[in-house]
């Protein structure tokens, strides 16, 4: 769909204190999904997945965490880690995602996940965890830094999804395998043990992949590739400006591709104009520096409020902290009564 409206705004409570969700009677379906701490996201993030998280909040019961557990695979310098966390969040709440409609909180927060993680990996088999296609990624780009989180990850997957007994997970269709790794570690411990888990359904999104700023690869900041939501506009600019275009268009007489050109496409998710935009490539009405330009524009009117809105939440970061803080509370019966559980069926109590 054309997404040319603002990014939407709300209030946020200081401290805010939603009334615990009941452990067995959900009134809606429950979702869960984890977005990784990489610091304030770029428009790839926001394109791929966090305007899926904020459609819905009003379609599920929809429970969102930010995997800092996860990041300790690569991340090691905590003081990074902290700020990174922090500012996810922040951008998560002012790219639209309202703790009164949905649940946000800090995975460590809840650490429970990581004493549910080791009971799934009794039920695991390690050759599961050794055909990871993640793993084996992770094994060619750090070669010098294969730590055990790398192998086991797909196990503290699991255990996030089910902990808050969710049945729904919104992934890509890319991301399929991922959960299904997810399922059979769920089915395992239900098969060992009794029923006890849902085994999560996914809900296909339809995300776009977005390139990076080279036209070639996904946008993405280990490779520097992005266009940055919350930059400075000049630094925004800068990076539109230098997005490669058709390479097949030499002069700016010659008509233009669009459909190759990447900042053409993404003219269509800020503007509901786009296919006029395109025909202007096409035949030559309009050169790249144009369109990068109108793109530079649109890009800054769209995510306005949300840069408003970041501005006063990283000012303000006990305003955030209370958000995170009320969330992982908010969790703690569904916590409470599914380790009560799982420690009952395997003999831990």
């Amino acid at each position: 769909r054309a997404m040319s409206e603002p990014a939407p705004t709300h209030t946020l409570d200081p401290t805010p204190a939603p009334a615990p969700v009941a452990a067995d009677a959900p009134a809606r379906v429950r979702c869960f999904s984890g977005i990784q701490p990489s610091g304030a996201p770029h428009i790839g993030n926001d394109l791929g997945a966090i305007r899926n998280y904020v459609a819905l909040q009003d379609r599920f019961e929809s429970i969102y965490c930010i995997v800092d557990f996860h990041a300790l695979t690569t991340t090691h310098d905590p003081e990074v880690l902290r700020r990174r966390t922090r500012e996810m969040a922040t951008a998560l709440l002012a790219l639209g995602l309202d703790p009164g409609r949905c649940t946000l909180f800090v995975q460590s927060h809840r650490p429970e996940v990581a004493e549910l993680m080791w009971l799934f990996l009794t039920v695991t088999p390690v050759s599961w965890l050794e055909r990871t296609p993640s793993y084996k990624e992770k094994r060619e780009n750090q070669p010098e830094d294969v730590n055990h989180g790398l192998l086991t990850y797909p196990a503290l997957m699991a255990a996030d999804i089910v902990l808050y007994k969710a049945s729904v997970v919104p992934v890509g269709r890319d991301q399929a395998a991922h959960l299904e790794l997810s399922r059979e570690i769920v089915r395992a411990f239900n098969n060992r043990y009794g029923p006890t888990f849902p085994e999560p359904q996914a809900v296909y999104t339809e995300a776009p992949v977005v390139l990076g700023t080279d036209g070639v690869r996904k946008m993405s900041k280990s490779i520097g590739n992005t266009i940055e939501i919350f930059a400075p506009a000049d630094e925004i600019r800068r990076q539109v400006m230098s997005m490669v275009t058709d390479t097949q268009r030499i002069k700016r007489t010659d008509p233009g591709r669009p459909e190759v050109c990447n900042v053409c496409q993404l003219h269509r998710f800020f503007g509901d104009d786009y296919e006029e935009i395109w025909d202007g490539e096409r035949t030559a009405r309009t050169g790249c520096v144009d369109t990068k330009k109108l793109l530079v524009e649109r890009i800054l009117r769209h995510y306005a409020p949300a840069r408003e809105r970041y501005a006063e939440l990283m000012a303000s970061p006990a305003t955030v902290d209370g958000v995170l803080e009320a969330g992982a509370a908010r969790l703690r019966p569904i916590v409470d009564a599914t380790m009560a559980e799982v420690r009952e069926k395997m003999g831990l109590r």
